[in-house]
């Protein structure tokens, strides 16, 4: 079932939190902070991947490596 944020599960998730000792909720912030990030990254990711493909062209577009463009 899909987690749907409601006022109730989000009061009870910062129960939990704060029931943590502090080392842990460090660990937590962490954590939620790269989910938060996770998306993002891609973005980026993808982003430079394809500014860099003029860059590249005239390495990857040559005979002797054809054969990966079928891949």
């Amino acid at each position: 079932m899909p987690f749907m944020k409601t006022k109730k599960n989000v009061l009870t998730l910062i129960k939990k939190i704060e029931a943590l000792p502090a080392e842990k909720i460090n660990e937590v912030e962490d954590f939620v902070e790269f989910l938060a990030n996770k998306g993002s990254d891609r973005l980026l990711t993808r982003a430079a991947s394809k500014l860099s493909e003029k860059s590249f062209a005239k390495t990857w577009n040559n005979p002797e490596d054809a054969i990966y463009d079928k891949l």
